[in-house]
Formats: structure tokens, C-alpha cells, sequence
């Protein structure tokens, strides 16, 4: 491998890496909207229960590092989810400077649910995938992605990920049955005196 890079390489890579992960993550984001909006979660606030799921509660920096969100993003819509009786904060004993988040008995079904509900033929990225996973035999496993975030977020953020994706294969009990999206509704409604 060449040592340097000529300005027009890296302005070349760097234009070509922004412009497709950003076109990526707009498919991304529809596809991740369109599967909550039933469950009345916006993204962040989807990807912090998801969090303190998988890492079995964590504190608001952990949220924040492997959420990818400013320590007061996770803050505010943690406070949110508390406010829905979704999460609880708590302090621990050894530790009073960090706050810490766990899942309510309501915000584990309700993340379960969310994950019920999800139909892979309405992913436009697992649709666009599905060509090479025919002719490779497999899903596509991003090496070099993984490789690059690695060196960007550090290994800390790699061994989040990885936990989070060995609960997702030890757990798959939970996404057995579809969710009741009606029932979901009617739990979640103002009761009329």
C-alpha cells in the first residue's frame, strides 16, 4: 500500500463515502420510521429502548456513545420514555455521578412488540441486500465497514455492538409471534370516564 494520498484521493474517497452512506441512511431512517410510527417512537427514542434492552439497562454516556447521539439527545428522550412509563432512571451506589436507564416491565414488552412487528419485506436495505445474499449464499457482513467504525469509535463501540447482536441471536423467542397492534393502541389510549 502507497504510503500517502494524493488531496484528490482523499476529496474523491471522502465525496464517495459521504454520498452513499448518507443515501444508505435515508433508506435507513424511512425504513426504521415507517416500523415504529404504529408504536408513537421516533428513532432515538426506538434506538434507546433497543440500548438499554440489549445491555440490560446502561447508563445516559453509554446510551450516548453507542447511540451515536449527544449526551443531551439521550438525556432529553430518555426523560421522554420515563415520562411514558417506559423507562426508569436510577443512581447507583458506587457510582452517583452517572445516571443510569433500565427498561420498565412496560418498555420491555413495548420494545418487544416494536420487534414483533417488524416485516422484513417492507426493509428497502434487507430488500436491496437480497441479490448478493442469492448469488454469495449469505448476508452481505460489512468487514470494512466495521473495520472503519472501529477505528473511528474504538473498540469499546465494536464490543457494544457485538453484545447487542449476541442478545439479538440468544433472544429469539421474542420476536416470535406478530404484535397486536389494535391491542397496543387500546392499551395506550386515554380511558374515557
Amino acid at each position: 500500500m502507497k504510503e500517502k494520498i494524493s488531496k484528490q484521493e482523499a476529496i474523491f474517497y471522502s465525496h464517495k463515502m459521504a454520498q452513499l452512506s448518507k443515501a444508505l441512511w435515508k433508506a435507513i431512517e424511512k425504513d426504521w420510521q415507517d416500523w415504529i410510527k404504529p408504536f408513537q417512537l421516533n428513532i432515538n427514542e426506538h434506538h434507546i429502548l433497543w440500548i438499554a434492552y440489549h445491555l440490560k439497562g446502561a447508563s445516559i454516556s453509554e446510551i450516548s456513545k453507542y447511540g451515536v447521539m449527544h449526551v443531551s439527545t439521550a438525556f432529553n428522550f430518555s426523560k421522554k420514555l420515563e415520562a411514558r412509563g417506559l423507562l426508569k432512571f436510577s443512581k447507583r451506589e458506587n457510582d452517583k455521578r452517572n445516571t443510569y436507564i433500565e427498561l420498565t416491565s412496560m418498555g420491555t414488552e413495548l420494545l418487544e412488540d416494536t420487534l414483533n412487528n417488524y416485516e422484513p419485506s417492507n426493509n428497502s436495505v434487507l430488500k436491496g441486500v437480497l441479490p448478493m445474499a442469492e448469488v454469495y449464499g449469505k448476508l452481505p457482513e460489512f468487514l470494512d465497514l466495521s473495520a472503519l467504525i472501529k477505528e473511528i469509535y474504538g473498540d469499546e463501540y465494536i464490543d457494544i455492538l457485538e453484545r447487542s447482536l449476541q442478545s439479538i441471536q440468544d433472544e429469539q423467542s421474542i420476536v416470535e409471534e406478530p404484535a397486536d397492534l389494535e391491542a397496543y393502541k387500546q392499551k395506550t389510549q386515554p380511558q374515557s370516564s
